[in-house]
């Protein structure tokens, strides 16, 4: 499996709206899709992963428009379709006319499209950040895991969602390894100050699980925070296949599917749980 990993930045005070910055994202999967399986954006792109103050105004209908997608990623739905992969968009703050249990209308939601630009897999993310402020403070909190079998060309591997600080919740992942995970795909907003602990966490998930990580970071700034970019892949064994810098590009990573297999027969640690 191929996969490209885009590393968004944008400079903080850029005079670029949600739907330029859509359409531009929109041109990179367009370019960058061809000759991959899977394409991967990171989390909250469109509305700033801390822009919190924006993300009312920025915040997407899910349940209206084309094939039922939010205005900000109907370039991009356009742009995958006839380039032969499946493509993570990452995240937007979804609104729903219905308040979830606390009350609110916000949510933190990833879509996965289809080859043809449709809809295959969605996640409302679980661990909210902020410690009572930003994203518990105004967004609603996913009641579900996701684990599911992506569709062809990248299929192959069962595929867990989660989404930045999830990460650091382990036992979101052995709740999904439970459930048949391969590959944990990633989308975040993580920034400079903690990149190293993000570096750590994405290796600690894939050897503690043996899986696949694919992880795709933010560049740039959102609301005078600088992001840590290093998008990586890391493979069963904890080693990095791949890793971005810290600016926008794009990391193209190929990867063997057969190693999850192969790791877990090689070295059986996971038959020996106990608890």
């Amino acid at each position: 499996m191929k996969v490209a990993i885009i590393q968004l930045g944008y400079a903080e005070g850029a005079d670029e709206s949600v739907e330029e910055r859509s359409e531009r994202v929109a041109g990179l999967v367009a370019r960058h899709a061809p000759g991959h399986d899977l394409v991967v954006l990171p989390e909250l792109w469109s509305a700033g992963g801390f822009a919190s103050t924006e993300w009312e105004g920025r915040s997407q209908d899910l349940s209206g428009g084309e094939v039922d997608l939010p205005p900000a990623l109907v370039p991009v739905a356009r742009a995958a379709r006839g380039r032969g992969a499946v493509v993570h968009t990452g995240s937007v703050v979804e609104r729903t006319d219905q308040p979830g249990p606390e009350g609110r209308h916000l949510w933190n939601t990833s879509v996965v499209l289809d080859p043809d630009g449709r809809v295959c897999a969605s996640y409302r993310k679980v661990h909210r950040f902020g410690f009572g402020g930003g994203e518990p403070k105004l967004m609603e909190a996913g009641p579900d895991l996701v684990v599911t079998d992506l569709p062809a060309p990248a299929d192959g591997l069962r595929t867990g969602l989660s989404t930045c600080y999830d990460l650091r919740f382990p036992e979101l992942y052995r709740a999904q390894l439970d459930l048949g995970a391969e590959l944990f795909l990633i989308p975040a907003a993580w920034p400079m100050a903690r990149v190293e602990h993000w570096r750590l966490l994405l290796r600690a998930r894939a050897l503690e699980d043996q899986c696949f990580v694919i992880a795709c970071n933010t560049a740039g700034t959102h609301a005078g925070v600088e992001m840590g970019g290093r998008s990586a892949v890391v493979d069963p064994w904890g080693t990095v296949l791949g890793e971005a810098g810290t600016g926008e590009e794009v990391l193209s990573v190929e990867i063997d599917t057969t190693e999850v297999a192969r790791a877990r027969e090689k070295f059986p640690v996971l038959a020996d749980r106990r608890l």
